[in-house]
């Protein structure tokens, strides 16, 4: 099943065109990552597609249905670039988690004791729980990522859109953090759409890949990316590390086939 769909989609910001004719889609299952420079349109990206942005041409679908006619919201969890709760509001970081459930609730949104032990099992499972009483802002910023991707995961969602998410992360957070991701998208068939400028974070756990630079340079599987004349095109001198990282990570099934090509 088609999760995303995006066609001929263009944005200009300011008279200035932030994205040109990009067209690709996002299946149940798939882990993708989209790679890009900073200022490329990536943020503007994902804006668009959920609806934060209004598109100026194309068409974009979510789970089979326009974007304009799509409501239900409960099945994305999205987590934003720095994304932070009002300074002025005294939550706990039990209470921003339990946020990722007000888009399922109808009015009055009044959360019950099924939400209460549905958030504080998400929170274990990002390794957030033993700080769930104290307050979101007084937290590090490693620990306020734990928190707001268990906001994020609350819903049980069958999309998950992250848009750098290891910012504030140690290596080691890093890797716990897409591995939990990778669990959830094989043992669940949920699609994944990650936002990052390292490949060295997530190689080893995506299935396709999209780079975007205002206009979209690539789309497609591992497989097609390792052999692309428009990624070794656009990434130039920096093609063979960039392909060895991957070979190197065990995450790319012609391993010996490429290092034959190279020499």
């Amino acid at each position: 099943m088609d999760i995303i769909e995006v066609k001929n989609l263009s944005f200009s910001y300011n008279g200035e065109e932030t994205l040109k004719d990009i067209s690709f889609t996002v299946k149940s299952g798939d882990f993708t990552g989209v790679l890009g420079p900073n200022g490329g349109g990536k943020t503007t990206l994902i804006k668009a597609i959920l609806g934060l942005l209004p598109s100026e041409e194309g068409r974009i679908k979510l789970f089979g249905r326009d974007l304009k006619h799509f409501k239900d919201w409960q099945k994305i969890g999205y987590l934003e670039q720095k994304a932070t709760p009002p300074k002025l509001m005294p939550l706990t970081a039990f209470d921003v988690a339990r946020l990722g459930l007000l888009s399922s609730k109808k009015m009055p949104r009044i959360f019950n004791a099924e939400d209460n032990r549905r958030t504080l099992a998400v929170m274990e499972t990002t390794k957030c729980l033993e700080y769930k009483d104290k307050l979101f802002n007084e937290l590090s910023g490693g620990q306020q990522q734990r928190v707001l991707m268990a906001r994020t995961l609350v819903n049980n969602p069958a999309l998950i859109i992250l848009d750098e998410p290891s910012t504030a992360l140690d290596g080691s957070s890093r890797d716990s953090l897409f591995e939990m991701i990778s669990r959830i998208n094989k043992n669940s068939n949920t699609a994944v759409l990650v936002i990052t400028h390292d490949i060295a974070d997530i190689g080893k756990y995506v299935n396709n890949f999209i780079i975007v630079d205002k206009k979209l340079i690539f789309s497609g599987d591992k497989h097609n990316f390792c052999r692309s004349k428009k990624v070794t095109d656009y990434f130039g001198p920096y093609t063979p590390h960039l392909m060895d990282h991957l070979h190197s990570e065990g995450c790319c099934p012609f391993a010996e086939e490429y290092k034959y090509e190279r020499h």
